[in-house]
């Protein structure tokens, strides 16, 4: 992973992230985000990651509303946090991103899914919660292959300025149930272990 900072101005410091962010020509298959202010470039995400996003795709596509979207690997700004993320997974509302955008403003998101890979596991745990919170996102999964104690998945809900409340967090082996809309159980024991 490498990052870059642009224009150190106030005034003009977010909009000129997200200006080089959406012009520059990344390369292919990586994953590239703004945390807190720094373009960071990850490497494309191995295939137990993807194992794991898929499953929990599998299970909320049975389960999201008719006037919800699903959203894999697109971004979410948060200008207040100089951040623009791209969540493993993100639920929002149909008709509220415009064709045109490159990002869906992250207030308007309704539930967030991540899936910590070895080089952006504490962005993760710190970074990305404390933006989702802070736009009012009210839920986020973070699905953590790297915990220290073993891997876990934890829900977050009730932001409150830049903090979540932990609503549910399990070993990897033990179900995790999202809450309505969403209604679903989740089997973390069919995720891949490394």
């Amino acid at each position: 992973m490498w990052a870059l900072t642009v224009s150190e101005h106030p005034d003009q410091r977010w909009d000129d992230l997200a200006r080089f962010w959406e012009a520059m020509d990344w390369p292919e298959g990586s994953r590239v985000e703004i945390i807190e202010g720094i373009i960071t470039v990850s490497p494309a995400r191995e295939p137990r990651h993807h194992l794991i996003v898929e499953r929990v795709q599998r299970l909320l596509y049975s389960v999201i509303p008719d006037d919800r979207r699903m959203f894999q690997r697109s971004a979410i700004s948060v200008p207040s946090c100089l951040g623009m993320f791209i969540p493993d997974l993100l639920v929002a509302p149909v008709g509220e991103r415009a064709e045109a955008e490159s990002h869906i403003p992250a207030a308007l998101a309704e539930l967030v899914v991540e899936v910590t890979s070895r080089s952006n596991a504490q962005h993760d745990r710190v970074s990305k919660p404390a933006a989702y919170a802070t736009a009012g996102i009210p839920l986020y999964l973070l699905v953590d292959r790297w915990a220290p104690g073993g891997p876990t998945a934890t829900l977050f809900g009730e932001p409150k300025g830049d903090v979540y409340r932990v609503l549910r967090a399990v070993e990897f082996g033990d179900p995790i149930t999202l809450p309505d809309p969403f209604g679903v159980t989740i089997d973390t024991g069919e995720f891949p272990v490394d």
